[in-house]
């Protein structure tokens, strides 16, 4: 995989925020050498974070964030600042910019107690340095010139020590596999499955077992078991698509791990041991609760949805109990979770580790249960504790609530 197939999840996500007309857009033409982000004299050219996925060395893959002015005025405007705020809840990296011939305003020092308070990396860019009034010297600071490229490289070897890279930090299953293991991966092919192509968790998955040394090999929910049945050799681990959770169990024995995408994503993004105390709430909900379901991302929905469809309809004949269900998708996630008594969230294959734990952490501030697809789906066909045998820390915590 090149760095340009990175996926978004995995790369540095770097955030750019400032007041209107302070450089930002200049600032991240210049880190890249190219012109990435609208230029102009007017305030407010940036109306909607903008992404590019490049590569910034040392770091690596990383994701630039282009933000709107933390100044804006009006209705839409507070809008526009509310989209730039949020943003902070998947940035690895904040940088602030700050137009050195004006200085440091109530906006920036308001956004940079939030960045100090969620505990971001940052750095402060005095930009239009030939314009400064006052010398810039500190350990978080620095004063460039995106005009004439003054102090960039020294910017970008800045932003490369904020954050050290984890070679382990994404790994899905490949450390819980030794070389030569057999891990088979459940693969339904139906009219929701992307055409041509395996969907996100299942190829991060792949990547991770062949990361192993170990091999991966994958078949349709109806071959499983005649599979297991020819291959030779027991595989460490059967890995099922969560819509096949129960058919992949009766066809695996049970000296075999089995698992799911969903809870091996849930692991990757650290929230597993949440997500499993979460499920179990499922049976504790009354008539009427208002469940929210949230996607990470956005796509074009089929008329068997797992999210708006499928689940709200196992959730029902399970608990026998009628409940209303609200649904998001992409960048939008509640700031109040106080109306609803359970989260269930997607995987987040599309959502960096900072953003899913922020939004696990709202929930967990709020005393809202939270759980994912694949989790509350093994909890509700009575398989979730087989489903996390393979990671005994979670199972040894959770025995007595599963």
């Amino acid at each position: 995989m090149g760095l340009n197939d990175t996926p978004n999840a995995n790369r540095i996500h770097i955030g750019i925020f400032g007041k209107r007309n302070a450089g930002k857009s200049s600032i991240v033409n210049a880190i890249t050498g190219q012109d990435l982000a609208v230029v102009s004299d007017v305030k407010g050219t940036t109306t909607d974070p903008v992404y590019k996925a490049m590569e910034l060395l040392p770091l690596g893959p990383v994701m630039m964030i282009d933000t709107p002015g933390i100044d804006d005025e009006g209705e839409l405007g507070a809008l526009r600042v509310r989209k730039s705020r949020q943003v902070l809840n998947k940035t690895d990296i904040a940088l602030l910019v700050i137009d050195a011939e004006i200085g440091k305003t109530k906006e920036d020092d308001d956004l940079l107690f939030v960045i100090r308070e969620k505990e971001i990396p940052y750095l402060i860019i005095w930009n239009k340095a030939d314009l400064a009034t006052q010398a810039i010297s500190s350990d978080t600071e620095i004063a460039v010139s995106a005009r004439d490229l003054t102090n960039i490289e020294e910017l970008k070897n800045r932003i490369g020590k904020l954050v050290t890279t984890d070679e382990t930090k994404f790994r899905i299953i490949g450390d819980r596999l030794q070389p030569l293991d057999f891990a088979v991966l459940v693969v339904p092919i139906d009219k929701a499955a992307p055409k041509g192509r395996l969907i996100l968790p299942q190829q991060q998955t792949i990547r991770d077992i062949l990361e192993a040394d170990a091999t991966a090999i994958v078949v349709k929910e109806f071959e499983l078991k005649d599979t297991l049945m020819t291959l030779g050799k027991k595989p460490k681990v059967v890995i099922t698509d969560s819509q096949v959770f129960a058919k992949a169990s009766a066809d695996t024995p049970t000296d075999i791990y089995l698992t799911s995408f969903s809870i091996l994503m849930a692991r990757s993004k650290g929230v597993l041991k949440t997500a499993v105390k979460g499920a179990c709430v499922l049976d504790k909900l009354e008539e009427g609760d208002t469940i929210l379901i949230s996607e990470g991302c956005t796509h074009h929905r089929q008329c068997d949805d797992i999210g708006t469809v499928k689940l709200p309809r196992w959730i029902k004949n399970y608990t026998g109990k009628n409940f209303d269900f609200q649904f998001t998708s992409g960048t939008e996630f509640p700031e109040d979770l106080n109306p609803y008594k359970l989260v269930v969230h997607c995987g987040g294959c599309t959502l960096n580790d900072r953003e899913m734990k922020y939004r696990q952490k709202c929930a967990e501030d709020m005393r809202v249960p939270f759980t994912n697809y694949g989790i509350l789906i093994a909890f509700m066909q009575g398989i979730l504790k087989r489903s996390v045998a393979m990671f005994p820390e979670i199972l040894m915590e959770l025995e007595d609530e599963v």
